[in-house]
């Protein structure tokens, strides 16, 4: 497939409500949109870092700057038939996952319109109900923390997450505990915590929590083998894996018990699957994870997703979650409770609405 012609829009999507983590509070959603042509098809994807290297060391201002200024013209004009060769040509570029994988989101969905397939199909995937769980944000009040996890129960999630940071406290989640004694539950800490709180994690260790989500530095992995070694919880490491290299590490030294895949974090859906597979044979469970994209950037891992080795319920959510309106057509919807479907159309089956793209950029470029 040539690649004639590059779209890149740097866009603030307003959420409905902050979402509040370790690592700050966002009112929207800062977002790189980047759309491939070739002959009369467009290929869409997206990736959300953070406004500012909150999350880890990538922003979605740099990751414009490097898609117009490096990867983009690295690409212009250039006949590109695997995900393999579209890797290769962006190596001289070194990290940068987040931006890397909104090309490599385009590609697929281009290459599956090509092929008059559903995405989710093309990469072997076998079962297109998806299950998904429910998040909530960091809460301050005991009483809201535990209103917020019922709502999540009546709503039919079978699992829920809560996000964790030092003003959170293990009564807190002892409470919520003590109010839904066989929920399936877990803690997101986001790199906040250090060895230093091992005495906490000790005390959460007691509450049967399902994980403990990177609890220490978002590039850390010898801590968390050491920590991991200390509790009976798994771990699952989310920020540290930014590579199948990293990942393959991480096993190697025990550092986690789980793993949770955002196709963004590790530069696309191609090293995702990579990773998918090294977990398989090693007996690592794995679960997709998102940073509150538009249904266009969830789409790789809503295709990632219907593999099948999915070992718990995904943080994949429907559009009206936290956006009034989507900014990708159709929005993504309950099939079900606590489920959501692939789409079967061809294609990774999600369009940015071009509207608003134009209406919320903070800057654009075509190439």
């Amino acid at each position: 497939m040539k690649i004639n012609k590059i779209h890149l829009y740097h866009v603030a999507m307003p959420l409905t409500e902050p979402w509040v983590t370790a690592y700050g509070n966002q009112a929207d959603i800062e977002s790189l949109f980047v759309g491939l042509e070739s002959d009369d098809l467009i290929g869409w994807g997206e990736c959300a870092p953070a406004p500012l290297p909150f999350y880890n060391s990538e922003y979605t201002a740099g990751a414009f700057c490097l898609a117009r200024d490096g990867l983009g013209p690295k690409i212009i004009n250039q006949t590109i038939n695997s995900a393999d060769q579209l890797t290769n040509l962006f190596a001289q570029f070194k990290g940068n996952e987040f931006a890397k994988s909104a090309f490599d989101a385009a590609w697929w969905d281009l290459n599956a319109k090509k092929k008059q397939t559903p995405l989710w199909k093309l990469i072997g995937g076998s079962n297109p109900e998806i299950e998904v769980g429910a998040d909530i944000p960091v809460q301050t009040d005991v009483d809201k923390l535990i209103d917020r996890a019922g709502e999540a129960i009546d709503q039919g999630y079978k699992r829920v997450k809560f996000k964790f940071n030092r003003q959170c406290s293990f009564e807190m989640m002892e409470a919520v505990r003590n109010s839904f004694p066989d929920l399936v539950m877990h803690i997101d800490c986001n790199s906040g915590f250090t060895l230093d709180d091992l005495y906490l994690f000790r005390k959460l260790d007691e509450l049967n929590l399902r994980m403990i989500e990177q609890p220490l530095a978002y590039d850390d992995l010898i801590d968390h083998a050491k920590l991991q070694k200390e509790l009976s919880t798994p771990i699952c490491l989310d920020e540290s894996i930014s590579s199948t290299a990293r990942a393959k590490k991480a096993i190697e030294i025990k550092a986690c018990r789980w793993i949770n895949i955002k196709t963004s974090r590790v530069g696309g859906l191609t090293n995702a699957l990579q990773i998918q597979e090294l977990c398989s044979d090693n007996k690592i469970p794995v679960w997709v994870g998102g940073m509150l994209e538009s249904a266009t950037g969830q789409a790789p891992s809503i295709a990632l997703a219907t593999k099948g080795s999915m070992a718990y319920p995904c943080d994949i959510f429907p559009s009206k979650r936290f956006y009034t309106e989507d900014f990708s057509e159709p929005e993504i919807v309950h099939s079900g409770p606590g489920k959501i479907n692939a789409p079967m159309e061809p294609g990774a089956g999600f369009t940015p609405k071009l509207s608003l793209l134009e209406k919320y950029a903070s800057r654009s470029a075509t190439l």
